[in-house]
């Protein structure tokens, strides 16, 4: 524990708690996400799913090279943990930029990208719900983005490849959501 507050130069105010293995906890996968909200409980199904790599479908004229499909399943696994409108950008498997609770996509794509500054060219982009509209993919597209990941299900699906195609922008579907109110 020494070394790694001496390595990483954290000091006196980061506290190492050593926890055991979890191994043999069980998971209980029927309990509820429940958040106050004034007048009442917003309880929802917990996200306790993963990637499935045989899931996922490209769905432009372009496939995701191996290193973007790496950086795109990281992008995804980051993007459960934002909060809902969730926008994440991932570059050499490292998060550079988050969008998170916005009323709209594109401005948790905005944000997302002005959070990563340069890091966002070059960078795959992962999206917790579908893109309703190609806004958001032309944000992306501008700042240099080169691969989406999304769920898909938007009845302008559509549009929002051909706006990939046009750009070269590989982009894959989930077929799953993932929210986080």
């Amino acid at each position: 524990m020494e070394l790694l507050q001496e390595k990483a130069g954290w000091g006196k105010r980061t506290r190492f708690l050593e926890t055991g293995d979890f191994v043999g906890v069980p998971l209980d996968e029927s309990a509820k996400d429940m958040r106050r909200i004034v007048g009442g409980m917003l309880v929802q199904d917990r996200d306790l799913e993963g990637f499935d790599p045989s899931a996922v479908e490209c769905v432009t004229d372009v496939e995701p090279d191996e290193e973007q499909m790496e950086d795109l399943e990281f992008a995804w696994i980051c993007c459960k943990h934002v909060k809902s409108n969730a926008i994440t950008l991932v570059k050499d498997k490292m998060l550079v930029g988050a969008g998170a609770g916005q009323m709209s996509r594109v401005d948790a794509t905005i944000i997302s990208i002005r959070k990563a500054g340069d890091r966002a060219a070059g960078s795959v982009l992962a999206s917790d719900a579908f893109f309703p509209f190609p806004d958001a993919v032309e944000k992306a597209a501008d700042a240099g983005v080169k691969a989406i990941i999304q769920p898909g299900g938007s009845k302008g699906d559509e549009k929002v490849i051909e706006t990939c195609n046009k750009h070269g922008i590989p982009m894959v579907f989930t077929g799953q959501r993932h929210f986080r109110h």
